[in-house]
């Protein structure tokens, strides 16, 4: 909101521009902004890569040696069930959303200390910063998305049309990190210690999700408490949908839906309310 105010002692007008109200979500503003958002997108991207050796080969190479160390010691060791799949395949299926989340909520988190030059000089919706971080990870979800399709061919899983599914499971990976990414992106502003624990706690959060295992192997009493990991819903997805595994259990989907919706509008509620203080702290 923009408004005109005298100052005592020139009496000049001048213009304060702030927001219209900590709770306003201001999508019509932020779709004004849509061509600032898409430059910010491929920012991001073109900044990933640049003096890069093998460039977006780097999306594949880290899940793939992830892949491999995870089918030695689960599958080898530890002789973890992979439901009648491959478990290359199977772990790959898992890690092709979680890599794509685990690398948005990083960005996302430092999204507003690292353009903090940005956000001191000029005024535009704030948002649009963990918006456009976690966006630009959808360019490394489609390399790695082609890779696994290769993958599948390999191993006789040919995609059948529950692979029009995927985008659904997709944009709920979208939402859980940018729900997620919001609330700590604020809190890093104020406290940076978040940016550097992220990481380590990431990696709990992945043993803590159905990346290298099945849901099954949880026992029963505990799969609703499991299910409040939004992650359990979306690999349970993705799994569905492209490797033709009988439904799984839709209560897991139906509250990472819930978890993921209630965390974003608190979230946005949570970031409208502290942007006007960004610009005075980072």
């Amino acid at each position: 909101m923009i408004t005109a105010q005298a100052k005592s002692q020139t009496d000049q007008p001048f213009i304060r521009i702030e927001s219209s109200g900590p709770l306003a979500f201001r999508l019509k503003e932020l779709w004004d902004y849509r061509e600032l958002l898409f430059f910010l997108v491929w920012r991001d991207v073109k900044v990933r890569y640049k003096q890069t050796a093998i460039g977006a080969a780097w999306t594949v190479i880290q899940p793939l040696l992830t892949m491999a160390v995870f089918t030695v010691v689960f599958q080898k060791f530890a002789r973890m069930p992979s439901n009648g799949v491959p478990y290359p395949l199977f772990i790959f299926t898992a890690l092709l959303p979680w890599s794509y989340f685990s690398k948005a909520l990083n960005s996302g988190i430092q999204s507003l200390v690292g353009n903090a030059n940005l956000i001191t000089k000029v005024y535009f919706p704030r948002l649009l910063l963990p918006i456009s971080a976690i966006l630009s990870g959808l360019i490394d979800f489609a390399i790695s998305f082609l890779f696994l399709v290769g993958m599948m061919v390999w191993f006789g899983f040919m995609p059948g049309i529950r692979m029009l599914v995927v985008p659904l499971f997709l944009f709920l990976t979208v939402l859980t990190a940018l729900a997620i990414g919001l609330w700590l992106a604020v809190i890093n502003v104020r406290y940076r210690d978040v940016g550097q624990a992220i990481p380590f706690v990431v990696q709990l959060w992945l043993f803590a999700s159905p990346v290298a295992y099945p849901i099954s192997v949880v026992p029963e009493k505990w799969r609703l408490l499991y299910s409040l990991n939004p992650m359990t819903g979306v690999i349970e997805g993705f799994r569905w949908a492209l490797l033709g595994k009988p439904m799984p259990d839709i209560l897991p989907v139906i509250i990472s839906i819930v978890v993921v919706l209630a965390l974003l509008f608190a979230g946005i509620m949570f970031f409208r309310r502290m942007e006007e203080t960004f610009a005075d702290i980072v």
